[in-house]
């Protein structure tokens, strides 16, 4: 007589998900795996979050494919654990629960005007502009000449980078047409991306910072008094050779002249934002120089104002609590011991550890973790699983989104994109009933259309 199943739940399609997932698949364990998440849609921020001109990044799809079509795995999507399914119903059907939820909230600028309209985070931006379902009817003001970034990450390269593309810069993209057509006929001529500290400290990586030297209509404006001659030594080999690259960019960027293009994007260091101008909506930002005093940074009550319509800080992500399972509200993370939660439940990916590092920054999380699981349940699994969440969801009226019902609208509205056709298609979560809706131009990113019906 066999070992009985170990029944998996993993809360979370994104890559911590997947590559848990994975994990346990590549152990040969005795694993029924089901994999939930709240969207119809699976991949979390590769889609939502990647900059739709990034298409190679968002290659690791493919992977994550694989394991989403292997016999032990099933998608489950359009179910909200914590909400529609609470964590206790969970606990009575699986035997492990895996908490891959990521982060996805906006960390908060908690500054005078911070909550004007026109003051929107970077999860929600991006979001918009990868047509995130929760963020399509945004609207941000783009009928402004300056655009203010606070941030020196990766993310707030994107967002630039995006902002001041040309529709032909972006045909290769998945940006949905909403986003394009709004940022074409927007009045945007200057994006100003500030960092806090100098450029030795900035978090980008050098192919992103490379990109704003390669753009059609806009140029890359960095002030030279702001550049050191060299990075100085460091103890992080691989950090320094990063820092050594970005500041050579940087210093190419210096020789740029304002007059070189119609549009800009700024680099300004050394300056935090102090407080946001407006009175009903954002009209301006004030900001304040600062300066480094024995590794501490200081105010030197020097102060820059800039006229905007819209503010996105960039300052980083955060994640929410799950119902029912205990919560860091320090660290902004689920409790956990080195990915352990409590008896049979785990934690991977940035609901773990906070939002840092890359796509596969999250594959250990997920290697750990199934070690976990192969040694506390050698004798197998003992909960139902699969079966008695289904019977939950037929229960409760939850309809839910397969993976082959998602290939269907992924593969139909590709097709349709691809070709230039104005369609979009829908279908409903159940997977059948494909039709047709006629638009007045295609969708370029139509995956979503379940929830924009």
């Amino acid at each position: 007589m066999g070992i009985s199943k170990i029944s998996v739940a993993v809360i979370g399609a994104g890559p911590a998900g997947f590559y848990a997932a994975d994990s346990l698949l590549k152990k040969k364990l005795n694993c029924e795996i089901d994999i939930i998440d709240f969207l119809p849609t699976p991949y979390g921020l590769i889609r939502a979050g990647v900059a739709p001109d990034h298409q190679t990044t968002k290659k690791v799809i493919k992977s994550f494919e694989k394991t989403a079509l292997n016999e032990s795995c099933h998608f489950f999507g359009n179910v909200h654990i914590g909400n529609s399914i609470s964590i206790t119903e969970l606990k009575n059907i699986y035997d492990v629960i895996i908490i891959a939820t990521g982060a996805d909230s906006d960390s908060q600028l908690n500054i005078q005007g911070s909550d004007l309209p026109g003051v929107i985070g970077s999860a929600s931006f991006v979001g918009w502009y990868n047509a995130h379902p929760n963020f399509v009817n945004l609207k941000p003001n783009l009928k402004t000449k300056n655009v203010i970034i606070i941030g020196n990450g990766n993310v707030a390269i994107d967002i630039a980078r995006v902002l001041v593309k040309n529709r032909k810069e972006m045909c290769e993209s998945d940006i949905p047409e909403y986003a394009l057509r709004d940022i074409e006929n927007s009045s945007i001529t200057d994006v100003f991306v500030f960092g806090r500290r100098g450029p030795i400290e900035a978090k980008f990586t050098n192919v992103e910072l490379r990109e704003m030297g390669e753009l059609e209509d806009a140029v890359a404006i960095v002030d030279s008094n702001q550049l050191p001659l060299e990075v100085g030594l460091l103890d992080d080999k691989r950090d320094q050779r990063l820092k050594e690259k970005n500041l050579k960019t940087l210093q190419a960027f210096s020789n740029n002249k304002i007059s070189d293009s119609s549009k800009r994007v700024h680099f300004p260091f050394w300056y935090k934002p102090k407080k946001i101008l407006g009175n009903k909506k954002v009209e301006g930002i004030q900001m304040e120089k600062t300066f480094l005093n024995n590794g501490k940074l200081e105010s030197t009550g020097e102060y820059l104002e800039i006229e905007c319509g819209l503010v996105i800080p960039a300052i980083g992500y955060r994640s929410i609590p799950v119902k029912g399972l205990p919560f860091n509200s320090t660290d902004f993370v689920i409790s956990n011991n080195n990915g352990r939660v409590e008896d049979g439940v785990y934690a991977v990916g940035w609901i773990k550890r906070g939002p840092s590092g890359v796509i596969s920054t999250n594959r250990p999380d997920g290697v750990l973790v199934a070690n976990y699981i192969e040694n506390d349940f050698i004798e197998g699994g003992r909960k139902p699983g699969r079966k008695a969440f289904i019977s939950i969801l037929k229960e409760k009226g939850i309809k839910y989104v397969s993976f082959e019902g998602w290939k269907l609208i992924d593969n139909a509205e590709i097709s349709a994109g691809v070709n230039g056709a104005p369609s979009l298609y829908t279908i409903e979560v159940t997977g059948r009933n494909l039709r047709k809706i006629e638009l007045s131009s295609f969708a370029s990113d139509p995956s979503w259309s379940p929830l924009l019906n």
